[in-house]
């Protein structure tokens, strides 16, 4: 399981760049998406897909290649396979197949925002991409804002307002950090309220580019471990 740049094609480890070179067959979510990063590092291999509409039956083709003496990599289109993205059943059904599954790790959209949200505190989930339906995704929200720990959420261009004056409703105090385009060209940051973030973005004449949003707890002040020792 290989993870892979989120945006900027630097973004890769050696051992990565290695591992795609050493095995047989790279099984990947979108062939097209991974053959431009196999063209940076002149990489030429055979490529299966692997999405999340065929993962089930592709996976069995998978352990299938595996028996026949094949050594495969997958990957997503960007950052770690199986967060919010396609792999947890490919690793499932090579496992349970007999087979070892290595992690080859790398980059996390997750992992890039928090490192510059600043302080988030000790704990923090990942949601991922919220429910579409109205009813859902609020419930949710309350159940994540009540506890009061931050929590990182992916959204889209098209709903990424929508979802931020949400939260503004819900939790109009909270600080949230929105990453756009992260690692690419045009990466941005925006910091504030929900509101003032929404706002900024319902200004522009199009939004572009997926979004991760960390949602930081209400009490954001670092802390020293040892403050609470005897």
């Amino acid at each position: 399981m290989v993870a892979t740049p989120i945006g900027n094609l630097e973004d890769i480890t050696y051992r990565a760049v290695r591992i795609l070179k050493e095995v047989d067959i790279i099984a990947c979510e979108d062939t097209r998406h991974t053959q431009a990063l196999l063209q940076r590092y002149d990489i030429q291999k055979r490529l299966i897909a692997c999405h999340a509409h065929n993962e089930i039956n592709s996976a069995q083709g998978i352990v299938s290649l595996l028996e026949a003496g094949n050594d495969i990599a997958y990957v997503s289109d960007a950052g770690t396979p199986g967060i919010s993205d396609p792999g947890a059943r490919v690793v499932t059904s090579v496992r349970s197949a007999g087979f070892s599954v290595v992690p080859i790790p790398g980059a996390s959209a997750v992992a890039t925002l928090v490192s510059v949200a600043g302080y988030v505190g000790k704990t923090f989930t990942f949601e991922g991409f919220l429910s579409p339906r109205k009813g859902r995704r609020t419930k949710r929200l309350q159940l994540l804002l009540d506890r009061d720990e931050a929590f990182i959420i992916y959204e889209s261009p098209y709903r990424v307002v929508k979802t931020l004056l949400e939260i503004f409703e819900l939790a109009p105090q909270r600080r949230v950090l929105a990453g756009r385009e992260m690692t690419k060209a045009f990466e941005e940051f925006l910091d504030g309220d929900a509101k003032t973030v929404a706002d900024s973005l319902s200004s522009r004449q199009s939004i572009k580019g997926e979004f991760a949003i960390c949602i930081c707890p209400s009490e954001a002040q670092n802390t020293d471990d040892n403050d609470n020792e005897a």
